[in-house]
Formats: structure tokens, sequence, C-alpha cells
């Protein structure tokens, strides 16, 4: 992502309606990047047609982590999203895999505006921005970690 020209990571207060103050009289409150990361990642999932986060390498790396014994699952909510959170905004990146047949300008509309949602309420902050990439389309049948083989030989001049 772009620096945005937000500021460094602080305390933050939501805009608007008052609601869901970070700074207050009585102190402030901080919330790190990783959690709001979290949120959105969470948010991003709960979307029907996404199948799965994060692009190529790394997916496939998460993947494997998960499947490590005492390894949590806290790095999976994660997977596939960027942050950048100011004082009072986030920018959010998103890598998707949708699943094969879901429309991708709806779902596209439908993750946006849950994430939004989840962050603004949960967070306090105003999200300026939900960017998606559409990494990969899981395909019925299709194996979830698995890389598809490169080919050896170019098929295309």
């Amino acid at each position: 992502m772009q620096d945005r020209g937000h500021e460094a990571q602080g305390a933050r207060k939501a805009s608007g309606d008052g609601q869901g103050e970070l700074i207050t009289s009585q102190g402030r409150t901080t919330i790190a990047d990783a959690v709001v990361a979290k949120v959105a990642g969470l948010a991003a999932r709960e979307i029907g047609g996404v199948h799965d986060m994060g692009a190529g390498m790394a997916r496939a790396i998460g993947t494997m982590r998960e499947r490590l014994p005492g390894v949590t699952g806290d790095q999976g909510a994660t997977r596939g999203v960027a942050v950048q959170v100011g004082e009072r905004q986030a920018a959010i990146d998103l890598d998707l895999i949708v699943e094969y047949g879901a429309s991708i300008p709806d779902l596209a509309s439908a993750v946006r505006e849950n994430v939004i949602g989840e962050v603004e309420h949960m967070c306090g902050l105003d999200v300026v921005e939900v960017n998606i990439e559409v990494a990969d389309i899981h395909l019925p049948g299709e194996e979830d970690s698995e890389e598809r083989p490169a080919q050896t030989e170019s098929k295309v001049r």
C-alpha cells in the first residue's frame, strides 16, 4: 500500500457522531495494527463465496504453518490482509480467493461493506478504503493448499 500520509500509530479517535471515542478525558485507548488486520480478515471471511485469503506462496506457507502441532491459527486470520492505521483512519488491502461461480463484483462489494462495518464498529476508525485483489478462483474438487505445478515449456510465443 502507498503511504497516504496517515499519522503514525498511536491513540485513535473515531470521527463523526462521537461514539467509540478512543481519546477521552479519562485516558487513551490504542489499537494495534494487528487487531485491525484480524478484524478485517475475519469480516472478509464471513462473506459467502470467499474461499480463502492470501496469494500464491504466502497462502501455501500459511496453510502449512497452520498444520504444524503447537501453532495457533491466529496467523490465518490476518493472511491476505494489509492495513495502514492512523489516529482516526484505516486503509485496508485484501487478497481473496473466491469460489468458482461467485459474482466477483457482488462479492467484492459485500466484502468491502462488511469489512468497513466491522472495523468501524469494533475499532472506532473511519475506513477510508478497502482495496480488493482477487488472487485466484477455487474450483470444485481442487486441493486447497496446493500450488499448480509450473510448466517447464511455454506454450505461448
